[in-house]
């Protein structure tokens, strides 16, 4: 990965906890790792646990933000969620979430997709 799209990808999640702390999620991991694999940003917000893939993408010559999230991602980040509610037990009801940022020039347009997928997708 080039330093470039390590730089973009650390804006938009660094974008993306602004955007859920101001609507009063609570950050309980960024760039969280285990044997099972990563996951960028763990959130609560009431009794909800939302585990939050970014993607940051600019042009859409390789498709949209939203649509980086394959099957194969889901899998990895379904894998590792287990591994963190397994080691933070709790009442938390789990969810998956994605924040796609497109970004054009200087501009840039923040989709949140709640329940994005789900264990059973």
């Amino acid at each position: 990965m080039t330093r470039q799209r390590q730089s973009l990808g650390s804006w938009g999640e660094e974008l993306a906890v602004k955007y859920l702390r101001r609507r009063f999620y609570r950050i309980l991991e960024t760039n969280y790792r285990c044997r099972a694999g990563e996951i960028d940003i763990i959130a609560r917000r009431g009794s909800i646990i939302a585990f939050v893939e970014v993607k940051t993408r600019r042009g859409h010559r390789c498709g949209s933000a939203s649509e980086a999230v394959t099957v194969r991602k889901q899998g990895q980040i379904i894998r590792a969620a287990r591994w963190y509610l397994a080691a933070n037990a709790g009442d938390l009801q789990p969810r998956f979430d994605v924040i796609a940022i497109d970004v054009d020039g200087d501009s840039h347009h923040l989709e949140h997709i709640v329940d994005a997928f789900t264990i059973d997708d």
